[in-house]
């Protein structure tokens, strides 16, 4: 049995295509921004906060690290109109994408933050820095550039999380391709492209963050 590879399926649908590789992108980026945001807020207030916040914080990043990403997304959108919470297909997928990212980065900066040596955090208190100046001018450098590969393999593993969106109805390109090839009976074409989009994606994710750790390497070492 031989499988032909048919270009017209995806060159006719083109369009959808591209509206459907915006929509990913869009909840990706929107994902990253919430969960970097929050992962940053609640990195700093394990820091700063009282013992039973901490304990707050960190009941809320290991329920999120616990549990299937589905399970969260089905939560937000079929269990949020129970309390009140109603959110289109992709507000909703934005925002759990945010809050499941969140759990990730707010451990990667608070394993950046750690990593400083103790000398260096003593010298900026002789120096009369302030807890947040230290944190701002002596940590928040130097640690970055130690979490930038952990940082980016977290973009990355959202980045293919959108595909989840698709189970709720978001018009992203998981949910585009399954419907072509759904219509066309083109299975074949449509999850090869989908694969290829995805590749280029994660490897433009990596390049990326190659080249902000190599630069913030070097800023570091002037």
């Amino acid at each position: 049995m031989t499988i032909q590879f048919d270009p017209t399926v995806l060159t006719d649908s083109l369009p959808a295509l591209v509206q459907g590789f915006a929509t990913t992108l869009a909840a990706w980026m929107g994902g990253v921004l919430i969960g970097l945001g929050l992962g940053f807020g609640i990195a700093i207030l394990q820091i700063f906060c009282a013992a039973w916040v901490r304990g707050i914080l960190r009941a809320y990043i290991e329920i999120l690290r616990c549990t299937p990403f589905l399970v969260q997304l089905f939560v937000l959108y079929y269990g949020g109109p129970s309390i009140g919470l109603e959110l289109p297909p992709l507000t909703a997928g934005v925002v759990a994408l945010g809050l499941y990212g969140s759990a990730y980065f707010a451990e990667a900066f608070r394993s950046g933050f750690s990593s400083v040596p103790r000398g260096h955090l003593e010298a900026a208190e002789c120096l009369g820095l302030t807890r947040l100046q230290t944190i701002l001018r002596v940590q928040l450098p130097q640690m970055m550039v130690i979490i930038v590969p952990a940082l980016t393999n977290l973009i990355i593993v959202l980045s293919k999380e959108t595909a989840v969106l698709s189970v709720v109805t978001v018009p992203e390109l998981t949910f585009v391709l399954t419907g072509i090839g759904s219509e066309r009976f083109a299975f074949v074409e449509t999850l090869l492209a989908l694969c290829v989009c995805y590749l280029a994606l994660v490897e433009l994710t990596s390049r990326t963050g190659q080249w902000v750790e190599g630069r913030l390497g070097r800023f570091l070492t002037r």
